[in-house]
């Protein structure tokens, strides 16, 4: 008997760009992927049900009589997970209309949801099913994730005499985590520091804040509450309620508020990205399920940014703005709302970014981390080249 996470496929077209590259139980929410939350609070590996070209990385698991499956767009809480637990085979926990969890049996088919015993559950639970919701959700997941990541643990010293500790309980060094001349505020939420991390002299910290493993807040850096630094990032300048996937740079000034920075991405020098409107409106992104901009209702929204995307110095980035997979933004004056993937260029126009160089530009990249691009990496990226032709406009190749 296992346990898989699964992906139906409106939930991964209403997360994209971050779920061209990944299953959904990838995303970074808190201190920990979706998967990791599950992996934790069951105590076993989940296997992963998702698109078939992201096959390559995730091979698709063969479903037996008794196993579990959970819809990976919730987050695990303990009600949540009580009434997973509590399923016999055969019975399927919905929260209204919407598959939490299903536990198979020779009589059930989960590819057309028949033949289960339907189950309400009535309660909250945290579901991630647009890319706003990651940092919306971010600051009470890592409080959620620093109580099951600590339960029971002793944190590592935090010994530097110049750096100011306000709720200090609050605060919990991994092993290696450096921290030197810095000010951490954990009296609204939690400060977590991952594996040889390292904030660095000047920095300001305000939790909840997770720092993962290998990352640095640079010199000086205000992180300014709610926000996650995957592993192996290096993140400078201003940042409020954003999350960082993992192995990414904000190296400098600049800020960055209500975001989402996927994995491999780099943000140039004095990068800026607005994440409230002028006139105080909702703000609209684009939407990959109906290709315009629609209104997300909220009041406060900065930048989504696909893996592998990168942005040059002094670039402005509009409130609400989504860039794809693989695309490189450069120049004066701010580029459009929507940035599809592979496009090359600013606000005086793009060309499509070739296949060819952008593999030359991610193994450039990803090798001063010690790890190559494979050739299921490539795969999944011809693939998702293809997937988003339609919103590239325009002809020419550079």
């Amino acid at each position: 008997m296992s346990t898989t996470l699964f992906d139906l496929p409106e939930n991964r077209v209403k997360l994209l760009p971050f779920t061209y590259t990944r299953p959904v139980c990838e995303i970074r929410v808190g201190i920990l992927t979706i998967r990791e939350k599950w992996e934790k609070v069951l105590d076993e590996d989940c296997q992963v049900l998702t698109d078939p070209y992201l096959e390559s990385k995730y091979p698709q698991p063969e479903l037996q009589v008794g196993d579990l499956l959970i819809n990976s767009i919730f987050c695990p809480n303990a009600s949540l997970v009580k009434a997973i637990k509590a399923l016999n085979d055969g019975e399927a926990l919905f929260s209204s209309e919407t598959l939490i969890a299903c536990k198979l049996s020779e009589s059930t088919d989960f590819q057309n949801l028949s033949g289960f015993i339907k189950k309400q559950f009535d309660e909250s639970a945290t579901v991630i099913e647009r890319p706003w919701h990651i940092f919306q959700s971010n600051g009470e997941q890592i409080k959620s994730d620093f109580s099951l990541i600590t339960a029971g643990r002793k944190s590592a010293p935090l010994d530097d005499p110049h750096t100011t500790i306000y709720n200090p309980s609050n605060v919990f060094l991994e092993e290696g985590a450096t921290v030197r001349a810095a000010i951490i505020n954990a009296t609204d939420g939690p400060v977590y520091l991952g594996k040889n991390s390292q904030v660095h002299e000047g920095s300001i910290i305000k939790g909840p804040f997770a720092l993962g493993e290998a990352s640095h807040v640079n010199m000086g850096a205000k992180m300014k509450g709610d926000n996650t630094i995957g592993p192996h990032c290096k993140v400078g300048g201003e940042v409020s309620n954003s999350v960082f996937f993992g192995y990414s740079n904000k190296g400098h000034d600049g800020f960055l508020g209500n975001s989402v920075i996927g994995e491999w991405c780099n943000l140039g020098a004095d990068t800026n990205s607005s994440n409230l409107k002028n006139n105080y409106s909702t703000v609209k992104v684009w939407d990959y399920e109906t290709s315009k901009l629609e209104n997300t209702g909220l009041q406060f929204c900065g930048l989504l940014m696909g893996d592998h995307s990168k942005a040059g110095i002094n670039t402005m980035f509009n409130t609400g703005t989504v860039v794809g997979v693989s695309a490189n933004v450069f120049g004066a004056d701010f580029p459009p709302k929507f940035i599809p993937s592979f496009a090359w260029g600013g606000s005086s126009g793009f060309v499509t970014f070739r296949k060819e160089k952008s593999f030359e530009m991610c193994e450039a990249v990803m090798k001063r981390r010690k790890i190559d691009l494979s050739l299921g990496d490539k795969a999944i990226l011809s693939e998702i080249m293809e997937k988003s032709a339609s919103y590239r406009t325009w002809e020419e190749e550079k």
